[in-house]
């Protein structure tokens, strides 16, 4: 064999050799298919703009889903790998012990999730629904912020004709008359005021003792796999909550912002500025403390899942939740800024 010859063989083995050692990562083009919902909070401006792409150097496939627990039946069948989530479902997914981790506290809700009564329907507190047709997305944060409510107001849930709608349906059947109350979310929110009216938000049931949240959780073979890319996704979304918290009256309704909200969720655009104001968002800062992702939020999703089992939601609760939560990948999101 000549000199030329044994030279190629060795640089190909070599070469053969090396690329057996390369993460899946990057031995291929990453590829992330992500599960958002239609509600109006920061992230949707870098979704708009492409910088989790180039953030995180992968193909990414964004899947729109109108609830939290078809985003949870997307995770467990392992067609999407990243997705957004309300507290009730997390909580029942993670009683359920789905391989997941929760990676960012979207914030806590307020005045973005109501209780909205169809104009007519002589409902103007909680303890008027007995009796009445009530409209939500079955184990979402509403479904569980409804039975909060009834339980406030000592009403029987069995009292009141809990219907399993998402968010559309549940708009088309408030203008049709078919249903004479709803707990929900925009845009549908936004639709049924209109001819409604609300009866109460999130912020008061919070107020009552049963607080929510929503949060982006992983799936957690995929985070093994790709913990650069999650620390990336939780960096650029803390860095759009950070830009909205330090100035947000720059988000008003002329802005590029609310225009590119208000084009991904199907929000009103004069409604944008507004809406963003029903949560709370943590900054980047505070999500690995203790309130938040350092303890807080196991204590949260804890609380949830009790309370799923004493509404039959759920068939059991865990002694532990803390797996199905993770400061991990803010704590490295800050130490690579």
């Amino acid at each position: 064999m000549s000199t030329i010859s044994r030279r190629v063989l060795l640089l190909s083995s070599a070469a053969l050799a090396g690329a057996a050692f390369l993460s899946p990562a990057l031995a291929e083009d990453l590829k992330i298919t992500i599960g958002y919902q239609t509600v109006v909070e920061p992230s949707k401006v870098p979704q708009a703009d492409g910088a989790y792409e180039k953030a995180t150097k992968a193909t990414i496939d964004w899947r729109k889903f109108d609830s939290g627990a078809d985003v949870i039946a997307a995770v467990a069948s392992g067609s999407v790998d990243i997705g957004y989530v309300g507290s009730s479902p997390l909580a029942a997914a993670a009683s359920r012990e789905l391989p997941i981790q929760t990676i960012f506290v979207v914030g806590l809700i307020g005045p973005s999730e109501a209780l909205v009564a169809r104009n007519g329907a002589g409902i103007e507190k909680v303890a008027d629904l007995a009796g009445k047709k009530v409209a939500v997305p079955f184990v979402s944060t509403t479904h569980y912020s409804l039975l909060a409510a009834l339980k406030h107001a000592n009403v029987d849930p069995k009292s009141v004709q809990i219907l399993n709608l998402r968010p559309p349906e549940i708009a088309a059947a408030f203008s049709r008359g078919d249903i004479d109350a709803a707990y929900v979310w925009d845009p549908a929110l936004g639709q049924i005021k209109t001819t409604g009216k609300v009866v109460l938000d999130s912020s008061q049931v919070a107020a009552w003792g049963a607080p929510t949240f929503d949060a982006w959780i992983v799936r957690t073979d995929f985070a093994q796999k790709n913990p650069e890319a999650v620390r990336d996704f939780v960096k650029v979304t803390g860095a759009a909550y950070g830009e909205y918290l330090a100035k947000p009256e720059a988000w008003s309704v002329s802005s590029p912002q609310a225009g590119k909200i208000a084009k991904l969720t199907g929000a009103k655009l004069e409604e944008v500025p507004e809406l963003l104001k029903g949560y709370v968002f943590p900054t980047l800062e505070e999500q690995a403390s203790e309130k938040f992702l350092g303890g807080g939020t196991v204590k949260a999703v804890a609380a949830a899942s009790a309370f799923l089992k004493e509404q039959g939601k759920v068939d059991a609760v865990l002694p532990d939740y803390s797996k199905y939560v993770t400061s991990k990948y803010v704590t490295e999101a800050l130490a690579s800024n």
